[in-house]
């Protein structure tokens, strides 16, 4: 498996389990079942009620201080995660768009949601110029 399909995969496990605590919880559970719904309908309702145990797991351990378990609840959902990439790659893309639309809901991510990027760039001749404000792929042949 591609690497950066597995570091998608854990960092999908680890931005779930962290929105398990936040208010956008919900909108999180919502999209992430609807993903799975369209990759693996049968098994949407199992991971609905995943989700749902590990978010009573989760609460437990943050209750307890339980970093432990925090951590290895991030693991097992960064497992899900790869072995969903791993069955339905077309899913990538759609998951990258989930993370990135919940990802100012995290904890400590105090990024404005409204910010404005300002770039300048020049090139002359043959030259190319790439910006990005955030992510950036680029596949030239």
């Amino acid at each position: 498996m591609e690497p950066q399909i597995v570091d998608l995969a854990r960092t999908a496990g680890s931005t779930v389990v962290a929105l398990m605590a936040t208010d956008a919880w919900q909108r999180a559970r919502e999209r992430i079942v609807a993903l799975w719904r369209r990759a693996q309908p049968d098994r949407a309702d199992g991971i609905d009620g995943e989700l749902e145990t590990t978010h009573a797991d989760l609460l437990a351990a943050h209750d307890a201080n339980d970093e432990q378990t925090q951590h290895e609840l991030g693991e097992e959902w960064a497992g899900r995660m790869r072995r969903l990439l791993a069955a339905h790659p077309d899913v990538v893309d759609e998951l990258r768009r989930i993370l990135d639309e919940l990802s100012p809901a995290l904890p400590g991510n105090d990024q404005a949601v409204n910010t404005t990027i300002r770039m300048r760039a020049e090139a002359s001749g043959s030259g190319r110029v790439y910006q990005a404000g955030r992510d950036q792929h680029i596949t030239e042949r």
